[in-house]
């Protein structure tokens, strides 16, 4: 079970902490289990966190296991307070089982205020001197079950890592670090499936590894053509309705070809799938071919695949075989899981054409067709309740730069060697799906959306038509309706309500208009070899209370959207400026608004679409009248001015 982490500050250690307890503590044999939390941030905060829970994890697996808990991240468990019981049993071991995670929290709160107090720990000397940027590789085994028995009270295998990273080396961003977890992983224990997930997405069913071994494992023709299973992103805060209703329509559409995308959490991968092995190098039985033993276990292909680690390449044997992994004591194996932590070591090996793939800042997208294109299949579960479930970024910017990096590196794939662009009657992927991958072009669409925003405004300035007259404007009216109608039907379908359905149209040509646009700008800079392009982590949170209904079902209540000074927010402010301009100049009789019923002049039609943009950008038309971060900064407003005092004069033609 893998869980990455980057910086404590942007994702605090007590959300890494109920993402690893929830998954320590699932209805699976413990001594099949083990659990790798690597931290590209190397802080010894984060580490000491996991030193704690794992103390935790001794009252909580055995309290979940006995009492059958569903929700298993402490933090959403104990949001709600005892429900009146008879059992005195269990009201006591709720209470103390309460009592020792507030403890727990106070322990992390306490550390976070004064982190200094970590170093007179001599646990803790490898962390010192060290800088995000600047480490050697750490490995440390916080537990090691040693029991092997699997029984309710064992709890898995916990490690912590840390990849070794330079400033003048590339580490790939978070694709390096999950290809590190892989390495180190097969050197420990080399289980053939692994779990991954986001640092803020705990498991949210008790049951959901069984639910994907029993894909993995059905005894049918194919089941040993599934690379992946792949899980939705549920969300407990913030805007995800429009999310929810993609994963669910295209996820299930999808899902019907070849299989889903990998999306970046709430994954179950296959090992020898991830050491690059092909649909075709896989026999009936499920034991490799005769010509991928040839090509994969020959000792010099074996060097140049997957690097100098004796221990690492004897492991990768083993798992492309299936054979049994040992059970060896993770304490000896820390110096071998050290060595491939080193930045040099992926230098003249593989690594990056298999695992998960470089030449994107969205390496899931990346290597799922990756996977698919090998001719392998993915499949797709939605359980309910649901199997994951998360946290977003606040409504503002911290929503947009990371929508802007999802954007950015679904474009970079069309420009690798995975592009959909490339060889499309490939036989080892499905046409159909390859074209289900041209999603990817999505970000495209912000230009021509934001060509329609202005467009009538530009009309009402300029006194020119731009919806036809009569009864042909019907049609164009019954278009719309019936958009808005079948959007409006996939989301109450979903139980989502009205309000939910436009707060999130709303937010999404928001958060669309601010990083799609720029994401572009991204991939033109890195074409023109002018800037690369960077990863940045979107910071977590975690709710001081429950949002009413959210436990019941979808929820609609969301925050308020933030703003900064980010020049992601320029073009949302000029659309609205744009548009309130149009509409007041032609409101008041200006000369060129006076004979808007006249001769195919601009009119109502024109007048109402500004007003359907002004409807959609709700969340700005309310930052000019907040303040702090709610409020639009005055530096935005007034390069947003600037801009709309451009349009209106080129529109009038002044």
């Amino acid at each position: 079970m893998f869980v990455p982490t980057a910086d404590p500050v942007r994702e605090p250690p007590i959300i890494i902490v109920n993402t690893v307890l929830s998954m320590l503590s699932v209805n699976y044999p413990a001594n099949k289990l083990a659990c790798y939390v690597s931290d590209d941030g190397c802080s010894a905060l984060t580490y000491f966190s996991l030193k704690e829970a794992s103390k935790f994890a001794m009252i909580w697996v055995p309290f979940c296991k006995k009492y059958n808990v569903r929700v298993r991240a402490p933090f959403r468990y104990f949001l709600n307070p005892l429900v009146s019981t008879d059992d005195s049993a269990f009201r006591k071991d709720w209470e103390m089982t309460k009592r020792e995670y507030e403890k727990l929290c106070r322990k992390v709160e306490d550390a976070t205020g004064d982190s200094h107090r970590l170093d007179a720990d001599d646990d803790f000397k490898a962390f010192s001197n060290t800088k995000p940027n600047d480490h050697s590789t750490i490995v440390k085994v916080v537990w090691e079950n040693k029991g092997g028995l699997g029984d309710d009270k064992e709890v898995p295998h916990l490690v912590y890592i840390s990849r070794e990273k330079r400033p003048k080396y590339l580490h790939h961003y978070k694709t390096g670090a999950m290809n590190f977890l892989l390495r180190v992983s097969g050197l420990m224990t080399n289980a053939p499936y692994m779990l991954n997930v986001d640092c803020d997405m705990y498991v949210n069913e008790p049951d959901v590894v069984r639910q994907a071994m029993c894909v993995f494992l059905q005894n049918s023709k194919n089941s040993n053509h599934c690379a992946f299973v792949q899980f939705p992103q549920n969300f407990y805060d913030s805007c995800t309705n429009e999310l929810a209703v993609l994963q669910s329509y295209l996820g299930r559409g999808v899902a019907g070809i070849q299989g889903p995308f990998y999306i970046g959490s709430g994954c179950f991968h296959t090992r020898r799938v991830m050491y690059g092995l092909s649909s075709d190098d896989i026999e009936d039985n499920g034991n490799l071919s005769s010509v991928a033993t040839r090509e994969f276990l020959a000792e010099d292909s074996l060097v140049k695949r997957y690097g100098s680690s004796k221990e690492l390449v004897q492991s990768v044997v083993d798992a492309l075989q299936r054979k049994s992994n040992p059970q060896k004591s993770l304490e000896n194996l820390i110096e071998e899981a050290q060595q491939v932590g080193h930045c040099h070591y992926e230098y003249q090996t593989s690594w990056g054409n298999f695992g998960w793939l470089y030449d994107s800042v969205a390496e899931d997208i990346n290597t799922s067709i990756g996977i698919h294109l090998r001719g392998w299949t993915s499949s797709f579960i939605s359980p309910d309740p649901p199997a994951f479930v998360g946290s977003t970024p606040s409504l503002g910017l911290e929503a947009i730069v990371q929508q802007r990096r999802w954007s950015t590196g679904a474009i970079e794939v069309l420009f690798n060697q995975q592009s959909p662009l490339s060889g499309m009657f490939r036989r080892k992927i499905k046409f159909r799906q390859r074209l289900a991958y041209f999603w990817a072009l999505m970000c495209i669409r912000s230009i021509p959306e934001l060509v329609y925003c202005l467009l009538p405004a530009y009309c009402l300035l300029h006194n020119s038509a731009l919806f036809p007259k009569g009864p042909c404007l019907g049609i164009i009216v019954t278009l719309l309706g019936m958009h808005c109608l079948y959007s409006l039907w996939q989301f109450m379908r979903l139980g989502f309500s009205v309000k939910s359905w436009y707060v999130a149209q709303s937010i999404w040509r928001i958060i669309a208009t601010g990083s799609w646009l720029f994401s572009i700008q991204d991939i033109i800079l890195k074409l023109l070899g002018i800037s690369k392009i960077g990863f940045i982590v979107a910071k977590k949170t975690m709710p001081d209370k429950p949002t009413q209904g959210e436990d019941d079902g979808p929820k609609s209540d969301l925050r308020k959207f933030e703003f900064d000074s980010s020049h992601h927010f320029i073009p949302g402010t000029f659309i609205l400026f744009v548009n309130l301009a149009a509409l007041a100049i032609f409101f008041v009789g200006q000369q060129r608004s006076s004979c808007s019923h006249g001769g195919g002049g601009s009119g109502l039609a024109e007048a109402c679409g500004c007003i359907l943009v002004i409807m959609l950008f709700l969340p700005f038309l309310k930052g000019l009248f907040e303040h702090g971060k709610y409020g639009i900064p005055f530096s935005t407003l007034s390069k947003a001015v600037f801009l709309t005092v451009l349009f209106v004069v080129v529109s009038l033609g002044i």
